[in-house]
Formats: C-alpha cells, sequence, structure tokens
C-alpha cells in the first residue's frame, strides 16, 4: 500500500528576490482599519501560498488618495496619537484630527506599521508600501493590479 507524503513549504530569502507583485489601492472613501489590514496582510505576504513568517514574501502595494481615508464614529475628534521626544515633560498628545491637518497620509502609514512585526524584518516590509496623497503615482513602469476592497 503506497503513501501519500505532502512536504510543507518553507521559503527561503533567496526565492523572493525579483518575483514580487505590485497592487494599487484608491483609498478614498474606505475605513481605516479594514484598509489597513489588508495592506499588512500583503505587504507580509499571507495572500502568497509560500507565506513564511521570518521570510519577507510579501509584495509592494501602491496607495493612492491616502488622505481621504476614512474614520467612522468619532474617532477624528478622540483618537490620539502620542510621541515621546525622550526628555521629561517630552510627550505630546495630538488628536487624529490635528494630525491629519498636518500630515493626511501619516494616519493610514501609522495604522499599517503597527500591523507589521516590530522588527528588521517588519521595517523591510514596510518599504514595499508607497502612500500617494493624490490620484498619480510614478510607478507605471511595473504595471501594478488594481486591487478592490
Amino acid at each position: 500500500m503506497k503513501t501519500l507524503s505532502f512536504k510543507t513549504i518553507s521559503a527561503k530569502k533567496e526565492d523572493f528576490t525579483g518575483k514580487r507583485k505590485w497592487f494599487i489601492v484608491d483609498a478614498d472613501g474606505l475605513t481605516l482599519g479594514r484598509l489597513s489590514t489588508k495592506i499588512a496582510s500583503i505587504l507580509r505576504g499571507k495572500t502568497n501560498p509560500a507565506y513564511t513568517p521570518h521570510v519577507d514574501t510579501g509584495d509592494f502595494v501602491i496607495v493612492t488618495n491616502a488622505d481621504k481615508v476614512r474614520m467612522t464614529g468619532k474617532k477624528m475628534l478622540t483618537k490620539e496619537y502620542q510621541s515621546y521626544s525622550g526628555y521629561p515633560g517630552g510627550q505630546k498628545t495630538k488628536t487624529a484630527k490635528e494630525l491629519y491637518a498636518r500630515k493626511p497620509h501619516y494616519i493610514l502609514e501609522h495604522a499599517v506599521k503597527g500591523m507589521l512585526p516590530k522588527n528588521s524584518l517588519g521595517r523591510q516590509m514596510f518599504k514595499k508600501l508607497f502612500l500617494y496623497s493624490g490620484s498619480e503615482h510614478p510607478h507605471q513602469a511595473q504595471k501594478p493590479e488594481t486591487l478592490t476592497l
């Protein structure tokens, strides 16, 4: 009697040097949390069949209209973002509305970054995210696929 044996694929860093796809997302009117989870999943490579937690198997993501992402409820007024300079009394708190007025795409950037690993692998994954406030982007040469969410 013959038994079937299946082996689990464990990806290596060398396997994913040039085979990455490019995706483009229009964030106009999309909810912040739902959009950022999808983007983080693609950046980590969880949509890839050869996903391995310790290897960057993810794809590139271009987000246009990143300044038009929306928050539900009263989060724009109540959600706070903190920064700390490292000095005594150097902690600053800003609401999402104040931050949006100064750096509109930072809110989405902060949300995605928080969903990636907090190590050198996460920093490498984050470099594959490109955020643009308008609808134009300079990545036409990569022929990105449109991603509808």
